[in-house]
């Protein structure tokens, strides 16, 4: 008898450092777990205003608790990040959308380059803590991603268009009908079932659910 399919679902926003850590423990696990990992780029700052939820960084005490947390699971999962109070601080505007719409025109058209993409928009924000909104630094994140000046400048192109401004309304809708409230959101289809997750920490209950 064949295992059961084991299929998951990413929501994710570069804007979060969790779902960068949620993001590579993935990358690296869905070949060790044969797992059918679907990456669902979304927007943050929608998800927060569908639900109420608000930036953890507003609590002050939070904020110092995140600054020690973050630095303790980059060291833990290998992730070079870099953060400061003052960079939490500039979490509480719309800093990704631009990104992740540029995302989602890679998502639509070349998915083959979501992965790294994604990525080097994660190092660009929380390892040099560089701009991911403008054209200008979005062009430069596709050149490290390894994609040519042409393709950039078209899905650059895209970035504007109601297809993609649709489509990454529209998976942030699915995250938030999922159940969905921050980032990363994680949701499992196994056995007919859908389990969803919140937060990189939570991965070794995903393995048990699925049987890993």
């Amino acid at each position: 008898m064949a295992a059961p399919r084991k299929r998951l679902e990413l929501f994710y926003d570069v804007v979060s450092p969790y779902a960068w850590f949620g993001f590579e423990v993935l990358c690296r696990y869905q070949h060790i777990w044969n797992i059918d990992l679907r990456f669902r780029p979304a927007f943050l700052g929608g998800i927060m205003h569908a639900t109420g939820n608000k930036p953890p960084g507003m609590l002050p005490k939070r904020g110092e608790y995140m600054l020690k947390d973050i630095a303790r699971l980059g060291k833990y999962y290998q992730v070079p990040i870099q953060v400061s109070a003052e960079h939490l601080q500039h979490l509480l505007g719309p800093l990704s959308l631009g990104a992740m719409r540029f995302i989602t025109a890679i998502d639509m058209t070349e998915p083959q380059f979501l992965e790294p993409v994604s990525r080097e928009f994660w190092i660009r924000f929380w390892s040099q803590h560089e701009d991911i909104n403008q054209p200008a630094s979005i062009l430069a994140v596709a050149a490290q991603a390894g994609l040519s000046s042409e393709l950039a400048q078209k899905l650059l192109e895209m970035v504007s268009s109601p297809a993609v401004k649709n489509r990454l309304r529209a998976t942030t809708d699915d995250a938030v009908k999922y159940g969905a409230f921050g980032m990363p959101a994680i949701v499992a289809h196994f056995n007919g079932e859908q389990h969803h997750f919140f937060g990189c920490d939570r991965i070794e209950l995903l393995g048990s659910i699925i049987g890993e």
